[in-house]
C-alpha cells in the first residue's frame, strides 16, 4: 500500500508550523519542532522519544471520496481540527461536499464516531469511503 500524507499546521504558544501527517501500513506518522510522533490514532500520537503533545491545535485538509447511489465517485475535502489539552481532546470535522458543510465533532478525539455522525447528516445514498486503514 502506497503512504497517503496531508499536509497540515501545528500551533501552540510557541507559535504556529507547517507539518505532514503520513499513513504508512496501521500507524500515523508526524514530525513537528524536530520531534517524531506515531500513533494509531490522531489523538494518540505519541512522540518517539521525548515530550506528549499537550495544549496544541493540530489543523489539516484531507480529500475524502463519497460514494453516490448510481456508484460514482465524488470528491471532497475533509477539514479536520483537533485540539490537544490534556486531559481533554477536541475533535472537530467538517466535509465539504456538494456545495455544502457537514459538521461533526467529540470531545474524546474519536475520528471513526465524528465521521459516523457526518455520513448520518448526507443526503440519501451517499456514502463515506475510507479515508485510510487506521484506526483512527
Amino acid at each position: 500500500m502506497t503512504a497517503q500524507s496531508w499536509a497540515g499546521w501545528y500551533r501552540d504558544h510557541h507559535g504556529s508550523e507547517a507539518f505532514v501527517i503520513t499513513v504508512e501500513g496501521r500507524q500515523l506518522h508526524t514530525r513537528i519542532r524536530g520531534v517524531e510522533y506515531v500513533g494509531d490514532s490522531f489523538d494518540m500520537l505519541a512522540p518517539v522519544t521525548g515530550i506528549p503533545l499537550s495544549d496544541c491545535v493540530l489543523e489539516w485538509d484531507m480529500p475524502l471520496p463519497v460514494l453516490s447511489t448510481g456508484g460514482e465517485v465524488h470528491q471532497a475535502t475533509l477539514s479536520c481540527l483537533l485540539a490537544l489539552r490534556r486531559p481533554d481532546t477536541d475533535l472537530g470535522l467538517t466535509l465539504h461536499y456538494g456545495g455544502a458543510g457537514y459538521i461533526a465533532g467529540n470531545n474524546d478525539g474519536d475520528f471513526g464516531g465524528a465521521l459516523a455522525l457526518i455520513q448520518e447528516q448526507l443526503p440519501p445514498g451517499a456514502t463515506l469511503q475510507a479515508p485510510f486503514t487506521v484506526n483512527a
